[in-house]
């Protein structure tokens, strides 16, 4: 597992350094979307800081995507085929406002192909709601 996430960072131009290959590792395995502090909670003795600079890097170098909600950044791994100059990312963000989770709702999303005379870098399409989970549970009891 680590020689693959080493690859994925090297072909993202990114030193796979150990604290990005457990961030990314840790990433790769969350269903929605996570917060610094549920990152940097995961990692007993790691420096939030240097998870901050992980996420940073990552960022810029299209490995992860953020999404801000209300005061909160959360970050989720981006596809493969974003790259430092644009985060195809471009479908919707949906948090549910009873279990407070964000989750990537890529069934949702804007076409690829628009035509246009101008680059787009990135879209942020974001919804807030029940999402399917909290309405089977909050209106079948």
């Amino acid at each position: 597992m680590n020689k693959e996430i080493e690859n994925k960072l090297i072909n993202k131009k990114t030193k796979p350094t150990s604290i990005r290959i457990l961030v990314y590792d840790f990433l790769s395995s969350q269903k929605v979307a996570t917060s610094l502090s549920e990152i940097e909670n995961h990692f007993d003795n790691a420096d939030r800081t240097t998870i901050y600079r992980t996420l940073k890097t990552f960022e810029e170098k299209g490995i992860v995507h953020s999404i801000q909600e209300n005061t909160t950044t959360k970050y989720k791994l981006c596809h493969d085929d974003c790259d430092e100059k644009t985060h195809k990312d471009w479908h919707l963000h949906f948090y549910c406002k009873i279990c407070k989770q964000t989750t990537c709702k890529e069934d949702i999303s804007l076409p690829e192909s628009m035509e246009t005379n101008f680059r787009i870098d990135e879209i942020r399409l974001f919804a807030k709601g029940i999402c399917e989970n909290c309405l089977e549970t909050t209106f079948n009891h």
